[in-house]
């Protein structure tokens, strides 16, 4: 046996006389932050994942909305305050997720702003979690150090940055850098 095939174990029968067999070259390895393997595909293709992402002051107001659902006005104002009474009330031993009505509601705390995001009931809390402080790095990032006076006096930003990270109720994108090169092209252009 030749030593190339006793390298890639080619039995006898299968060796072409003198002709060199290379091995198949491997499919390419990307490198994935674990977030990104964790919440990418995390969205079925007939149902949405997340339903609202809610940016909420210590006090309760609400600074940045974005529904992924249908609901008219009055229905979204008792549902942010309902989940808002709920969470806010929470002491920080208890976990960060909270059931409420047909929602599984997954919040964190961050300096003086609650990231809110209410989810189907059998999504994974612990992704949804690790999105939201994806969605934080990447405020951070733009805004440097986010704070509710960045996400008040740039809304439109906040929301462009969400919407490039969720659509229709699905994670679609969660690499900082593809993130915030829309943006940072839109604000070179003005």
């Amino acid at each position: 046996m030749d030593r190339w095939s006793a390298r890639w174990k080619i039995p006898m029968r299968h060796r072409l006389g003198s002709a060199i067999l290379a091995p198949a070259s491997p499919a390419p390895r990307t490198t994935m932050h674990r977030s990104q393997s964790l919440l990418r595909g995390s969205c079925k293709t007939s149902k949405m994942a997340i339903r609202f992402v809610l940016l909420v002051n210590k006090q309760g107001q609400t600074r940045l909305a974005q529904y992924y659902e249908q609901l008219t006005i009055d229905e979204r104002r008792a549902l942010e305050g309902e989940i808002v009474r709920k969470c806010l009330a929470r002491t920080e031993n208890q976990c960060s997720f909270v059931e409420h009505r047909n929602y599984k509601v997954v919040y964190r705390r961050y300096a003086s702003l609650f990231f809110l995001i209410g989810v189907d009931s059998e999504e994974n809390e612990l992704a949804i979690l690790e999105f939201i402080h994806c969605v934080v790095e990447t405020m951070d990032r733009y805004f440097g150090n986010v704070c509710e006076l960045d996400i008040m006096y740039h809304l439109e930003k906040a929301h462009f940055i969400l919407e490039e990270m969720v659509m229709n109720g699905c994670i679609v994108e969660t690499n900082k850098s593809n993130i915030l090169g829309p943006i940072q092209l839109m604000d070179k252009s003005f």
